[in-house]
C-alpha cells in the first residue's frame, strides 16, 4: 500500500488530533507515528511539541485509564497495573495514579462482582463455587488478598 505523503505540518496536525481525540500514552503515540514515514529528528520535534502543549501527557493519560477500566469495566489493580505496562506506563507512574481508585468504592465494587457471580454458581459443592468464584475475580484483576477477606 502506498503510503500518502503528508508535509511535516499536516502530519503534526494529525497527530494532535489523535491526542485530542482521546489521552494517549507515548507508547501508543509512537506507534501512530510510525504510520508516517518521519526521520528521527522530525519525530523528536513532534513529540516535544505535543507534550510542551499539554496535548500528550502521560499522567492524565494513566489517570483516566485507570478510572476508566476501573468505574466502568471494573477492572481490579492488577489487570489495570498489567495493562498499562503493556503500554509502557512506569510502575511509579501507576502506582502514584492508583489513588484515582477510592478504596470504599473499590471493595464495595468487589463484593457486588463477587455476589453476583457467586449467587449464580448453582449445583456445586461449596468448594467448587468458592474456587470458580476466586478464579473469576482474580481474571478480573482482583487482588487474592482482597478476594479472600469476602470469604473471611
Amino acid at each position: 500500500m502506498d503510503k500518502k505523503s503528508f508535509t511535516f505540518e499536516e502530519i503534526k496536525q494529525k497527530l494532535v488530533h489523535y491526542c485530542v481525540y482521546q489521552d494517549r500514552c507515548h507508547a501508543e503515540v509512537e506507534q501512530k507515528m510510525k504510520e508516517f514515514l518521519l526521520i528521527p529528528e522530525a519525530k523528536e520535534e513532534i513529540f516535544l511539541y505535543l507534550i510542551q502543549e499539554n496535548y500528550l501527557n502521560e499522567e492524565r493519560f494513566t489517570r483516566s485509564y485507570i478510572r476508566g477500566k476501573f468505574y466502568i469495566k471494573h477492572w481490579g489493580r492488577n489487570k489495570i497495573r498489567i495493562n498499562l505496562k503493556q503500554k509502557q506506563v512506569s510502575e511509579k507512574l501507576i502506582e502514584k495514579c492508583f489513588d484515582e481508585i477510592d478504596e470504599r468504592d473499590y471493595e464495595k465494587t468487589l463484593r457486588k462482582i463477587f455476589d453476583d457471580y457467586y449467587s449464580k454458581q448453582n449445583g456445586l459443592k461449596e468448594y467448587q463455587k468458592k474456587s470458580k468464584t476466586i478464579k473469576y475475580l482474580m481474571s478480573k484483576g482482583f487482588e487474592y488478598e482482597k478476594i479472600n477477606d469476602i470469604f473471611e
